[in-house]
């Protein structure tokens, strides 16, 4: 068995959410992977079973790292507003400094072959600790994690894809989305 080069699966992954972005899926094959990730099609085999495991590997990975990336960014002495808003402008970072990875999973973040194969993210299920730690320190509502995870970060999504807006006025809608979601979220102590 062939070794495995961690740049080599860089390279792949890489290309694969170049070619899904541009190509979709049915347009995307083994073969132009290779191509675009200057490895040969055995080499890729080498990392990945087939196209529908590579996607789910692919999807599996980048969507739990948005989640390790906002987690990096608050820490346990932040009050609960410093911690809505240091989540928020981190994941308004996130989706910009990585817009291809973010697209990426956007796109198939819907999709119920790679949901169902996703069960037990550990990102998600820390973001979820989070909450629940917020809430039992008395600064969070009691709502569903879900319910707050949809809140949070839905309006993100909307303000950074919003093509009618520039970044001035992404940055005006961006500080009203942080203040709305605290008016709502927190309790009266923690605003």
């Amino acid at each position: 068995m062939r070794k495995k080069d961690d740049e080599k699966q860089q390279n792949i992954k890489r290309a694969v959410i170049k070619l899904i972005l541009e190509e979709g899926f049915q347009g995307t094959s083994i073969s132009k992977i290779a191509k675009v990730a200057g490895v040969s099609p055995a080499t890729v085999y080498v990392y990945y079973e087939n196209k529908d495991m590579m996607l789910q590997d692919i999807y599996r990975e980048y969507s739990e790292e948005v989640f390790f990336y906002l987690l990096s960014k608050v820490s346990g002495e932040m009050d609960g507003s410093q911690l809505l808003e240091a989540l928020i402008r981190s994941y308004y970072a996130y989706i910009h400094e990585h817009e291809d990875i973010y697209h990426f999973v956007e796109q198939f973040s819907s999709c119920p072959a790679l949901v169902n194969h996703c069960e037990g993210k550990k990102g998600v299920h820390n973001i979820y600790r989070l909450f629940d730690d917020m809430k039992r320190r008395g600064c969070l509502k009691d709502y569903s994690n879900e319910t707050l995870l949809a809140i949070i970060f839905s309006p993100i999504k909307a303000i950074s894809n919003n093509p009618c807006s520039d970044e001035i006025g992404k940055d005006r809608m961006l500080q009203e989305a942080i203040e709305i979601i605290q008016a709502a979220l927190l309790n009266k102590t923690d605003n």
